[in-house]
C-alpha cells in the first residue's frame, strides 16, 4: 500500500461524511491508497450511519470503518487502526493522519505523497490549513520552550518581538516548502520506516500535545519535519473538542494534563517547572495587565487558577497518563 488515510471520528459525523465526499474523488489520484474511519466512541447510531454511507455511496471500494467503543481519544484512536496496518502483510509506505473535522481540496494528496518521495529524510510533514474561504491560517511550529511558555502568558508586544526566534508559531507563514520543527495533527503524513523507529502516538497523551511530541521524538532520531504549502486542507477547528484558537471555553483536564506530560517525559522535571513557572507569571501579569486597561477578556475561563492547580508543583514530577474522561475514575484510596 501506497499512502493509507486515517480519520478518527468523534461527535463530527456529519463533518467526517463532509469529509469523506471530498475524499471520493480524489483518494484515487495516488495509485495504492486506502482510507480507514475509526468511529471513536460516538455511539451505535453513529456507526450506522457512518457504515450505511460508505456501503450506499460506493465508498467501500477504498474506505473501511472500525468502530470503538469507549472513546479512546485522539492517539488511541488512530493508533488502534496504525497497529494493525503496520503489522498487515501490506503495510502503507506513508500513512497521513486527517482530522475529521476536515475537507481535501485538489492536489492536498499528491502534493504530500510526492514531497515525501522526493525528500527521504522527511519523517513528517503537514500542509497548510484554511479557511473555507481559501485564507491560510495554519502555520508550522517551533517546539515549546520555557520562552515560548513565557510568551503564551504574559502578551506584551516587546517581549514577543525579542522572544520571536523561540515562540511556538512561525511567522509570517511560509508560502514555499521549508523545515520546521512540528506541524498540526491535523494534517500530518508519517513515513512507515519512521514510526517502525519512534513508535505510534503517545497514548497517554490522550488528545492534545500528541503531534507536538511525534515530531520531537522524530528529530530526536534523526528524522526531518517539513512544511507543504502546496497541500491545502480546510480545517474547521475543534469541533469535537470545542477548543479553538481565541475560545473562551474552560479548557478540560485533558489538556491541561497532557501539557504536563509532555514537558516532564520530553524535557524532565526541572524544565517541566521552569515552564509552569514561565506560563503562571507571565499569564498573572497579563491578567492583572487587562484589568488595568480595562481590555475585554478573551481567555479561556479560569485559565490562571486551572494552570496553577495543574502544574507540577501542586501535582508532582512523577510522569502519568492523562485520565480518559470516556472511562470512569478510579477510586481513590
Amino acid at each position: 500500500m501506497k499512502l493509507l488515510v486515517v480519520i478518527c471520528s468523534y461527535r463530527v459525523t456529519d463533518l467526517t461524511l463532509d469529509c469523506l465526499r471530498s475524499l471520493a474523488d480524489r483518494i484515487g489520484r495516488v495509485p495504492g491508497s486506502r482510507v480507514a474511519v475509526v468511529e471513536n466512541g460516538t455511539g451505535p447510531e453513529d456507526a450506522r450511519r457512518l457504515r450505511e454511507a460508505i456501503e450506499t455511496n460506493g465508498w467501500g471500494a477504498w474506505a473501511d470503518l472500525t468502530v470503538l467503543y469507549p472513546n479512546r481519544g485522539f492517539t488511541g484512536g488512530n493508533n488502534a487502526v496504525l497497529r494493525e496496518a503496520l503489522a498487515s502483510g501490506d503495510p502503507p509506505e506513508y500513512v497521513l493522519l486527517l482530522n475529521a473535522d476536515t475537507v481535501v481540496l485538489d492536489g492536498a494528496l499528491e502534493a504530500l505523497v510526492d514531497f515525501m518521495d522526493a525528500h527521504p529524510r522527511a519523517g513528517a510533514a503537514g500542509g497548510a490549513l484554511v479557511w473555507p474561504d481559501g485564507e491560510v491560517y495554519g502555520p508550522p511550529f517551533r517546539f515549546l520552550r520555557v520562552a515560548s511558555e513565557l510568551d503564551r502568558g504574559l502578551r506584551f508586544g516587546l517581549v514577543t518581538r525579542l522572544l520571536r526566534p523561540w515562540t511556538v508559531p512561525v511567522r509570517p507563514i511560509p508560502t514555499e516548502a521549508c523545515a520546521v520543527e512540528w506541524v498540526s495533527g491535523a494534517n500530518i503524513i508519517l513515513r512507515r520506516t519512521m514510526l517502525d523507529q519512534i513508535g505510534l502516538l503517545d497514548e497517554g497523551l490522550y488528545t492534545y500535545y500528541d503531534d507536538v511530541d511525534l515530531c520531537l521524538r522524530a528529530k530526536r532520531a534523526g528524522w526531518e519535519t517539513w512544511y507543504v504549502p502546496e497541500s491545502k486542507i480546510i480545517h474547521l477547528e475543534g469541533k469535537s473538542t470545542g477548543i479553538v484558537t481565541g475560545s473562551v471555553k474552560r479548557r478540560p483536564a485533558y489538556w491541561f494534563q497532557a501539557r504536563r506530560r509532555f514537558f516532564l517525559k520530553s524535557y524532565g522535571a526541572a524544565y517541566a517547572a521552569a515552564a509552569d513557572a514561565a506560563f503562571i507569571a507571565g499569564f498573572a501579569m497579563w491578567r492583572l495587565r487587562r484589568r488595568l486597561q480595562g481590555l475585554p477578556d478573551t481567555d479561556p475561563q479560569h485559565m490562571l487558577v486551572d494552570a496553577i492547580r495543574n502544574s507540577v508543583f501542586l501535582t508532582g514530577f512523577a510522569v502519568t497518563e492523562v485520565e480518559n474522561p470516556a472511562m470512569p475514575r478510579k477510586p481513590s484510596r
